[in-house]
């Protein structure tokens, strides 16, 4: 069928849709304890969770997950709302949907950051959407810095904080059967590396020239793969192969 979504196992297509006089009936029965208005409700708004929850897709929790908590965004959201404001409940509900969202995903986060900074982040991310709306343009961290009156160190000290981390083993490059991770982008250095801790001279000599011009270049002048490739006149997935076909090979006659 046309527009139907399937998540948590609710088909949207089969959902009721209310006209604005339905809902604000519907809310005021609700929150006077009627609890067939306040499900009715709920199922003729899980529409709107959707379409906020897709704006995290791009997330690794589940979008199960992340719907659900969105939910419980669009229940806080009916249960405070004024119907003598006479606003649309959509506007008033989808700050809360997102605000609901984004906790949890910062709650979720493999990094555990204090309260305290979680907030400044919270605080932070709200001043940035209200300058770019008022301004239409990008918010700097100066900007949302001095709108919070706090320095701009907390500020990126706390954004980061709320970032997803990533894993020094996720790929940034595939290139056939060759695959660029972030730890190759890493320039390496003495202490990093246990390869120029111990006595390898002798294998070293055994590998042809431009596999010993390599590991020269990346583990004792601490170039990136990148800087390598561009020297040395081969891309970077080469570089790769090249340098994990030397190590092992060192590895093999060391062993």
């Amino acid at each position: 069928m046309n527009g139907r979504v399937e998540i948590c196992g609710l088909d949207t297509s089969t959902l009721p849709k209310l006209k604005h006089e339905e809902m604000m009936e519907l809310i005021v029965k609700a929150q006077n304890g009627d609890e067939q208005a306040r499900d009715k409700f709920i199922m003729a708004n899980l529409r709107l969770v959707l379409s906020v929850s897709q704006r995290f897709a791009q997330k690794k929790q589940s979008m199960d997950d992340i719907f659900q908590v969105g939910c419980i965004g669009l229940i806080k959201a009916m249960e405070n709302f004024n119907v003598a404001y006479n606003l649309r409940f959509s506007t008033y509900a989808v700050p809360m949907i997102i605000g609901e969202i984004r906790r949890y995903l910062r709650d979720c986060s493999a990094l555990r950051v204090s309260r305290s900074v979680r907030d400044t982040a919270y605080h932070a991310l709200r001043a940035r959407q209200e300058i770019e709306r008022e301004r239409g343009d990008v918010a700097t961290v100066d900007d949302i810095a001095a709108a919070l009156n706090l320095p701009v160190s907390d500020v990126v000290y706390a954004l980061d904080g709320i970032s997803d981390p990533i894993s020094i083993f996720d790929p940034v490059y595939h290139d056939g059967d060759d695959t660029v991770l972030v730890m190759d982008q890493i320039a390496g250095s003495d202490d990093q590396n246990a390869l120029t801790r111990i006595d390898i001279d002798e294998a070293v000599e055994k590998l042809d020239e431009r596999e010993r011009k390599i590991l020269s270049m990346r583990f004792f002048e601490g170039k990136t793969q990148m800087e390598v490739s561009r020297e040395i006149g081969i891309s970077q997935a080469q570089v790769s192969r090249l340098e994990k076909t030397a190590i092992k090979a060192i590895q093999n006659r060391v062993m």
